[in-house]
């Protein structure tokens, strides 16, 4: 698949389901550098020494306890990327949506890792891609399911803009504090 002609639709969106999905998409990915790489308004620069952490999900067992959530989070935050994907890319096939999952989250980590806004952790990179491809998947399942793809369209965006909706109301009541939660 030529990766220019798909970057060329992006632009050349032809239906207006295409144009909302591709707004859609990039309100999540806002959001989304908003919540990983500036840590909801945390300044640059917070960590005292870059962190890189190559052994997969070395970091689960916290005070003697298995701790999932981080990971089970990473998975679900990267769900809405495979869904929008498979729904702006029908053309690329399972390996390039999985690699292009895998490139976005190399990309995110190593950000992280550069500003010290966080650390390179190949547990994020494993749960973020696995994300994505259970995101594909559940694409894959809503197409099969509405028989018609247009209708599955338009099912995606319908469920993807009340998400959107209720991630900015979660991320702007987290940022003003309430919500009784103290992200750091």
């Amino acid at each position: 698949m030529n990766l220019q002609k798909s970057w060329r639709f992006i632009w050349k969106a032809k239906s207006k389901a295409d144009k909302l999905t591709l707004v859609l998409l990039v309100i999540y990915l806002i959001a989304i550098v908003w919540i990983l790489l500036f840590k909801l308004g945390v300044r640059f620069s917070y960590m005292e020494h870059r962190q890189v952490n190559l052994i997969p999900f070395k970091d689960l067992i916290l005070n003697g306890k298995t701790d999932y959530d981080e990971s089970i989070m990473n998975v679900i935050i990267f769900l809405p990327l495979g869904i929008y994907t498979g729904t702006l890319f029908k053309k690329w096939n399972f390996s390039t949506h999985m690699l292009s999952f895998l490139i976005l989250t190399l990309i995110i980590e190593s950000i992280q890792f550069t500003f010290k806004i966080g650390a390179f952790d190949i547990t994020d990179v494993v749960t973020n891609t696995l994300g994505g491809i259970i995101g594909f998947m559940t694409y894959k399942a809503i197409l099969r399911a509405f028989f018609k793809q247009s209708k599955a369209h338009n099912f995606i965006n319908l469920i993807a803009a009340i998400g959107s909706g209720l991630m900015i109301l979660f991320l702007y009541l987290l940022k003003t504090n309430h919500l009784g939660i103290r992200y750091q």
